[in-house]
């Protein structure tokens, strides 16, 4: 049979910004997992989710010990041939109870301050949608940042502002340059800061946040990503001052100190107004019922103790690596902070250099020869000869500093 021909041209008939795009790739994309490796490149939660189940791997609902003899579980996964709920109002409820500590405002969250979506990811997108209109309107990030802000923006065909924290000093946001930008071009709908950033795990002060939200003419949104709030101080989170900001979103997610990565939930507070039009952007069933349930759970106050329990072992460990790394012959200095699962440290050549080939290269011997796989940070502003290092276990840790030493012992006396 002959070939059929047909008109289709992909290059001219796909949107340009998507023909540019990458697919997304992860430290793991290039080393096969048998089981056996030691994983600390994804800022997981080591010690798995703060859920307890019954003798017969059911869930409990409560936290609370094992059920004997049950023949149903605590929660029930069955009814699938229904939608799920669309409103997420008791699931809302118990994230406000979360964030409802008053460190920042004697005001409460209440579910009409949320939105709830597929991992923060959803929120990040929706937030574009909602205020940039493609081709026109700009976005502000500061590198080094998360990659998915402006993955998004490119997918929506958003133009990037870029204001650069302050790698000299602690990477810091620099609010005055950020709102020198936001003057100067009113184009710019949102301002997405990571705070405790990604790579860099430094909070982000609560006062440059306070000056941007403060801009005496910009008609914008800030969105403060938290990602990884739990594993700073207690009252780090902003969540609740979106009660004093219209236009303050602060996104979080499960996917981190609750060790629920799987199940893909995070969550926006926002003004209602806000969160109103996120909810009504969203598809109608966005989050599925097992996910739902599994979120109520760990929303429980018993479920909450194993995870803060579990969150105090990532600590001692992450304060373990503070101690311990520097004492390796060809680990550098920390950058950034330490308000996060993980820490972003320098790697350094003969010379006592930072250096990305040195870098690369412990990367590569660690993840090909001896089965611990981190991240190769180098190429962000700022980051030169850097290596990003999840918290893992105790155990997972001590392999870790043991083969490290061992790869740049080796690659120093070559």
């Amino acid at each position: 049979m002959a070939a059929r021909t047909s008109p289709f041209d992909l290059s001219k008939c796909a949107r340009p910004n998507i023909l540019q795009l990458q697919p997304y790739r992860c430290a793991r994309d290039d080393y096969k997992d048998d089981g056996t490796n030691v994983l600390l490149d994804a800022n997981e939660n080591a010690y798995g989710p703060g859920l307890v189940l019954n003798s017969e791997g059911a869930l409990q609902a409560d936290g609370a010990g094992v059920s004997t003899g049950a023949s149903k579980p605590e929660i029930d996964f069955l009814g699938l041939n229904r939608y799920p709920d669309p409103h997420q109002i008791e699931l809302k409820q118990l994230f406000c109870n979360l964030r409802n500590t008053h460190h920042h405002t004697p005001k409460t969250l209440r579910p009409e301050n949320l939105f709830v979506g597929v991992g923060s990811d959803e929120a990040i997108d929706a937030l574009l949608r909602c205020f940039c209109a493609p081709g026109k309107d700009k976005i502000l990030t500061c590198p080094p940042t998360y990659g998915m802000y402006s993955v998004s923006a490119q997918v929506n065909d958003v133009a990037i502002v870029k204001v650069p924290l302050d790698a000299a000093n602690g990477f810091h946001l620099q609010p005055d340059k950020v709102n020198e930008a936001l003057s100067a071009d009113p184009s710019i709908k949102l301002a997405y800061i990571c705070s405790p950033g990604n790579p860099t795990a430094n909070l982000i002060r609560k006062e440059d946040i306070l000056a941007v939200l403060q801009h005496p003419t910009w008609n914008g949104v800030v969105a403060v990503d938290e990602a990884y709030i739990d594993f700073a101080d207690e009252g780090a989170s902003l969540a609740e001052w979106v009660t004093e900001w219209p236009n303050l979103v602060v996104m979080q997610t499960l996917s981190k100190a609750f060790g629920l990565a799987g199940i893909r939930l995070g969550v926006a507070y926002s003004s209602p107004p806000i969160a109103k039009l996120l909810n009504s952007l969203k598809a109608p069933y966005n989050i599925s019922s097992p996910t739902s349930a599994l979120a109520t759970a760990a929303l429980s106050a018993p479920n909450m103790a194993v995870m803060r329990h579990y969150r105090t072992q990532i600590v001692a460990q992450r304060d373990r690596l503070l101690r311990e790394l520097p004492l390796i012959p060809g680990v550098g200095r920390f950058l950034g902070g330490h308000a996060a699962n993980f820490l972003l440290v320098q790697i350094l050549d003969k010379d006592g250099s930072p250096s990305n080939a040195t870098a690369t290269a412990t990367y590569e011997a660690m993840a090909e020869k001896r089965g611990v796989v981190v991240r190769f940070r180098g190429k962000e502003l700022g980051c030169e000869g850097s290596l990003r290092i999840t918290v893992g276990t105790e155990e997972e840790v001590t392999t870790f500093l043991r083969e490290l030493r061992g790869v740049l012992a080796g690659l120093h006396a070559n």
